[in-house]
């Protein structure tokens, strides 16, 4: 396993967004087999199902990637999917989710990564690739979760699990933190806010009902699920989000959707800003808030920020949050740092 600096964030690597999640921008681009059942649901974002005794022509359908039974097996015989990661990214850890492969889940797992510029085709991944380990092969329990950390501060594209001998995952998570290639960020306006361009939620009040980094993901939500809801308040305080930027920055506008809220959209919102560890300042003050809308404000304030906090009143649920601006020569030049540093392995 790859040794050197271990992340801050590592410690609650949980916390960290999914980046190999299909509605972050994962992708499962290849598996050498998967004929029980698709290795597309291994990045499913939602939790695995179980439906008994429902057969299809292979057998019993599962939730999950599952391969045949392999005969004659060799102490190196594995079968294995890569996964194209959201963004460029330091992985702090993954989770081999075996939920309801019983009789039927491997013994062994291990998880390798890669990084590859530009878009490589499956052939290369599969044949020309260099991979790293970064979890040994190692024991795992059917119908569990099994979380393994990660300690590297590479920056890795690809990630490849591996399973011993055979047999069925249901979910393959790899939390990290994304990074923001400093090519795609000079001069160039950018959503500040948004995942694929490095930034991740700090701290937040409540997610009882879903997680707020749903807030910070590609594309519009689809459904309720897609997006951050809190539990009804019965106090007199209000629930909040704070976002770590994926840089400093000045930002010139604001977008807090509320699509597919209807009864428990928030009845306002209230946007602050900071740099680093500097006083609270308004970005967006109080403003009433309409039910299943997306709002655009633009924002006057010209101080830089590394950090904002969407403060809603008093609970309920957002879709999505954007925060455009520009980077300052201070923010870009760190993005350049971390780039960079993230090229050791």
């Amino acid at each position: 396993m790859i040794g050197g600096a271990q992340n801050p964030t590592q410690a609650h690597f949980l916390s960290l967004p999914d980046l190999a999640a299909r509605p972050a921008g994962g992708s499962v681009l290849w598996a050498n087999d998967d004929l029980f059942a698709e290795r597309e649901n291994l990045i499913k974002p939602q939790a695995a199902e179980f439906r008994p005794a429902t057969f299809g022509h292979k057998g019993q359908i599962y939730d999950g990637w599952e391969t045949r039974r392999r005969r004659d097996i060799g102490p190196d015989d594995c079968d294995s999917a890569i996964v194209r990661l959201a963004v460029p990214a330091i992985v702090g850890g993954v989770v081999v989710d075996t939920a309801w492969f019983t009789g039927n889940y491997p013994p062994r797992i291990s998880v390798e990564a890669a990084r590859v510029d530009g878009y490589p085709n499956v052939e290369d991944l599969v044949h020309k690739t260099d991979w790293t380990t970064i979890v040994e092969r190692t024991k795992v329990n059917g119908d569990t979760r099994n979380p393994f950390k990660v300690n590297s501060s590479a920056r890795w594209t690809h990630v490849r699990l591996s399973i011993y001998p055979d047999g069925g995952v249901a979910r393959f998570r790899v939390h990290g933190e994304g990074l923001l290639d400093p090519r795609l960020a000079d001069g160039i306006p950018l959503d500040l806010a948004a995942l694929e361009n490095g930034a991740r939620v700090s701290a937040c009040s409540n997610m009882f009902y879903s997680s707020p980094n749903n807030l910070l993901l590609p594309g519009t939500a689809r459904t309720m699920g897609e997006g951050w809801e809190t539990s009804r308040r019965r106090d007199t305080g209000n629930d909040w989000v704070q976002v770590r930027l994926a840089s400093q920055g000045v930002l010139t506008a604001a977008e807090l959707d509320t699509s597919y809220f209807l009864g428990n959209a928030p009845g306002a919102a209230r946007l602050m800003g900071r740099d680093g560890a500097g006083d609270w300042f308004e970005l967006l003050p109080t403003t009433t808030l309409q039910p299943d809308t997306r709002h655009r404000f633009l924002l006057s304030a010209q101080q830089p920020v590394t950090e904002a906090r969407l403060d809603i009143y008093p609970d309920g649920g957002m879709a999505r949050l954007r925060l455009f601006g520009r980077l300052t020569d201070e923010g870009l030049q760190a993005v350049r740092d971390k780039w960079a540093a993230s090229d050791q392995p």
